[in-house]
């Protein structure tokens, strides 16, 4: 009976170092924050310059440890896994000690909670777990998971409570979805709105209008992004082309006016005056 508990805990395993490895490689190659790797451990015990390569390294780790749980069942896996989250453990018993104003990173920036009891007992727990691994049959973890029986769906069902009782990311993550900040305080990349400029009906309709399809200035105002191309109106007078694009909603509006020198619209009507087009530039 405990053998077999001990191995339905194997693709619990599997997901937890799967979901660490993925969060970690996002958040060292994006940084959804600015100083985010600065408020996370272990990144925090090495030098500014190093705290990415260290948690892309850990990243690497988890992932090699994953493949080879699931793609063998050889007892050297599944002892570097037991090994792992003790260091683990002692890692974050040391971060709690020293530096107590930081998260643990077990899942990136969404575990910048300052490491508490919670995470080291599902350290604790995850030890466990993977120590108990070793003293089971050495199958691959595919096959384990292709000829689970309901028993065993149970237990790793049971783990995974366990686990998610012991993750204050659970709670975190949950926060960040009930508030979502308003899109005029969003850091958005001017990028995607080019991109839809591009594939819209408004660029398409006055495309032969502009002398270059290059930009010569662009900024945002609150959820609006403009871009300004020269180009000519319809009766040859030279004039600047103002294309705004709302940066949210999945088919966001894109507005499009005609100014002259003078600052006054050319041919066309003005633009709403919910979206300013002059203070910006």
């Amino acid at each position: 009976m405990l053998t077999m508990i001990a191995a339905a805990q194997l693709p619990v395993l599997g997901a937890l170092l799967a979901a660490g490895a993925l969060s970690k490689v996002w958040t060292a190659r994006g940084e959804a924050e600015p100083g985010a790797l600065s408020r996370l451990g272990p990144a925090v015990l090495v030098v500014d310059r190093w705290r990415a390569p260290a948690m892309l390294g850990c990243a690497a780790g988890e992932t090699a440890l994953l493949a080879g749980l699931v793609m063998t069942g050889h007892p050297l896996f599944r002892w570097c896994t037991a090994a792992f989250f003790a260091i683990s453990t002692y890692v974050l018993w040391e971060l709690r000690r020293r530096r107590p104003d930081v998260g643990c990173g077990c899942f990136g920036e969404v575990s910048a909670v300052p490491v508490g009891l919670r995470s080291l007992g599902r350290t604790m727990v995850l030890t466990a777990m993977a120590t108990g691994l070793v003293w089971t049959p050495p199958v691959p973890g595919w096959s384990l998971l292709t000829g689970m029986t309901w028993p065993q769906a149970l237990a790793a069902a049971g783990g995974l409570l366990v686990l998610a009782v012991l993750s204050p990311e659970i709670e975190e993550a949950a926060a960040r979805l009930r508030y979502r900040a308003p899109c005029e305080q969003r850091p958005l990349d001017p990028a995607p709105a080019l991109n839809r400029l591009r594939a819209s009906a408004a660029w398409r309709s006055h495309e032969k209008l502009l002398s270059s399809t290059d930009p010569v200035d662009s900024w945002r105002e609150l959820c609006w992004r403009f871009f300004v191309y020269p180009g000519q109106s319809h009766s040859g007078e030279a004039v600047d082309v103002v294309f705004a694009i709302y940066l949210s909603g999945r088919h966001p509006a894109v507005r499009v006016a005609m100014v002259g020198f003078d600052g006054q619209p050319v041919d066309m009507a003005p633009l709403p005056k919910s979206m300013p087009v002059s203070a910006g530039r």
